[in-house]
């Protein structure tokens, strides 16, 4: 019997949803398909979604990287995308470079995906050019995670800022709600939906309405993240109910 794969996540320590929303979309992957998984994390303190705290829980991710190598995880993903958007365009490529430099060194060299970093690729894969964006944070940083979006060749022609300034209070946010808020924009000429760019907010089991509601792919941090990690494994990229990027079809 093949050994599980181990999935490590370094998550902000008021985070609640990517340790239940990537654990329930490999789940939901194991009913169809073979491989079997198990699931750690680190965490980096930040309980209030604001730039200073951000930068802090940020350099902590390093720690955090050498704690999961220990356990030897098989790919090693950093569950903050706001975090990792704060700090400047493109920083999602120096971040992963700098972790995967720690697992190396403790003799661990396991493949490091940012959340960041698997939202821009994802888009690309499912070819999107023009986006709506939903977002929990407050407005300023939501503005700047658009502007990192835009930096990558996406053309963001609408967005929500759900202004929750809360983290605790980001993960309690009802996905019921999002069919609702998408409906009030304009997504008649867009290729995709980023129906939540942040990895707190859930959004797991709207995915499947959205994209019915509205004809267009729908993605999200935790999806984007599920899909790069599963591309790194070299795994086969499918998971039922979880949008058009984890169909199958990419």
């Amino acid at each position: 019997m093949q050994k599980p794969y181990r999935i490590g996540q370094i998550v902000p320590s008021s985070n609640t949803t990517m340790e239940t929303e990537i654990p329930a979309m490999l789940m939901a992957r194991q009913t169809i398909l073979p491989e079997r998984f198990t699931f750690h994390s680190s965490r980096m303190r930040m309980k209030n979604v604001v730039k200073e705290e951000l930068a802090a829980m940020d350099g902590e991710s390093d720690r955090c990287a050498l704690e999961l190598s220990d356990a030897r995880v098989d790919v090693l993903g950093y569950a903050c995308l706001v975090a990792i958007m704060a700090m400047g365009h493109g920083y999602h490529r120096t971040s992963a470079a700098r972790l995967k430099a720690h697992t190396a060194a403790n003799g661990a060299d396991a493949p490091v995906v940012t959340s960041a970093g698997a939202l821009i690729d994802g888009l690309k894969v499912i070819g999107a050019k023009r986006i709506v964006v939903v977002a929990p944070y407050m407005k300023p940083l939501t503005e700047l995670v658009v502007d990192y979006i835009r930096n990558e060749g996406f053309e963001v022609v609408d967005y929500r800022a759900l202004e929750i300034p809360d983290n605790l209070a980001v993960g309690l946010h009802d996905p019921a709600l999002l069919p609702a808020i998408v409906a009030q924009m304009d997504t008649s000429q867009i290729d995709a939906i980023v129906l939540s760019a942040c990895v707190q907010m859930p959004s797991l089991s709207a995915i499947a309405k959205v994209e019915a509601l509205t004809g267009k792919p729908v993605i999200t941090a935790a999806v984007a993240t599920t899909y790069a990690m599963l591309k790194q494994l070299k795994l086969e990229t499918r998971v039922p109910g979880a949008g058009a990027l984890l169909s199958g079809a990419y």
